[in-house]
């Protein structure tokens, strides 16, 4: 997994993997690692995802408004 960068530094994510079909997320405080994919969240959805993951700003807000349970 790569650690995310948090520019915005308020952020909960703590690290993401990107992969073709979807995107593991590993939230601070947590043993867990959240997989969302296009099946579970939606091609859209996942395609923003690794965006804002890449990016480094964004990804926890965007996770919590419009994810937040569709993970697998």
């Amino acid at each position: 997994m790569e650690r995310y960068l948090n520019l915005n530094g308020n952020s909960n994510v703590e690290a993401y993997s990107i992969h073709s079909t979807y995107i593991d997320v590993k939230f601070y405080g947590s043993y867990r690692i959240y997989r969302y994919s296009y099946e579970s969240a939606g091609e859209d959805l996942v395609e923003e995802a690794k965006y804002l993951a890449e990016r480094g700003y964004g990804l926890n807000s965007f996770i919590m408004n419009h994810m937040k349970y569709l993970y697998e």
